[in-house]
């Protein structure tokens, strides 16, 4: 018998769309009142989107929905339709809402601040619609699909792709302006990442060695208010029989888990480690 899978709740539906469209204004508050009255670009599609606006004059909205669609198409027939769905939406929002903002003066004529803030907002923006399943960007997506058939990852395709489109900015804005679309690239993607991972990004897995593994258990879930896990191991030298615990935390909590530990064990060995994501009720519930 097939087993079914429990849909979406159109709740959660309308929550995601709603991050969407948020994320999307955000990106265009962040092309049109910082990037393009400096003449300054991300990198990407979006960047070659604003370069030929700069040549051309033809809407940026536009020229970001056609480059996109072909990684639309891909992305459906890859990743599948929800990622193709939310990608459209997105995309069809900044278009539309970029535009409508050409009347609001830019918020500044600083390039540096313009590229702090810009690269910002931009991040933060691009960052929520990855965040809630979808792309503003198709240049991850054909990386996606190329790094199948070429012995390079994701990340050095992107990289390889932006040096072209910064590289190109250089000769049509100046080479200054080429240095600060760089800076606004990589201030961009750093929080894009801090927004896709959230608080889950900072996070710790601390695994906790200890002949007094009981008593430190039941401190970290009085104390910290954590659970932990118990799993069995085997020293290297004796081939004894070990306890070794392991428990994820936030940063924040560091401090305290060794103040624990070393109460309990001094001689405890304990390794804490970054976690890309930490999912799951009881470990937000203890956040929240």
């Amino acid at each position: 018998m097939e087993k079914k899978h429990r849909s979406e709740s159109k709740l959660h539906i309308i929550y995601r769309y709603i991050m969407l469209l948020i994320g999307a204004t955000l990106a265009a508050l962040a092309i049109e009142l910082f990037l393009i009255p400096n003449q300054i670009i991300d990198g990407g599609i979006i960047g070659i989107s604003l370069l030929i606006n700069h040549l051309t004059d033809i809407s940026f909205g536009i020229l970001v929905f056609v480059f996109n669609i072909p990684f639309i198409y891909s992305g459906y027939k890859n990743i599948g339709k929800n990622f193709a769905f939310s990608s459209l939406f997105g995309i069809v929002a900044l278009a539309i809402i970029e535009p409508q903002l050409h009347h609001i003066s830019p918020f500044t004529t600083e390039p540096l601040l313009a590229t702090v803030f810009g690269g910002l907002l931009l991040g933060t923006g691009v960052g929520l619609v990855i965040r809630h399943g979808g792309a503003l960007d198709g240049t991850e997506i054909l990386g996606i699909l190329l790094t199948k058939k070429l012995p390079f990852s994701i990340g050095e395709f992107v990289m390889f792709f932006n040096v072209f489109v910064f590289g190109w900015a250089g000769f049509v804005l100046g080479w200054e302006q080429a240095m600060y679309s760089i800076i606004t690239y990589y201030i961009a993607s750093k929080m894009i990442d801090s927004v896709v991972q959230g608080l889950e990004g900072d996070t710790k897995a601390v695994i906790i060695v200890s002949d007094h593994y009981e008593e430190i258990s039941d401190a970290i879930i009085d104390r910290l208010g954590r659970t932990v896990t118990k799993l069995k191991g085997k020293g290297g030298f004796k081939d004894n029989e070990k306890e070794v615990i392991y428990v994820v935390i936030t940063r924040l909590e560091i401090s305290k888990l060794k103040t624990i530990v070393n109460e309990i064990d001094e001689n405890a060995f304990t390794t804490i480690m970054d976690t890309q994501e930490a999912h799951g009720s009881k470990f937000k519930s203890a956040i929240h």
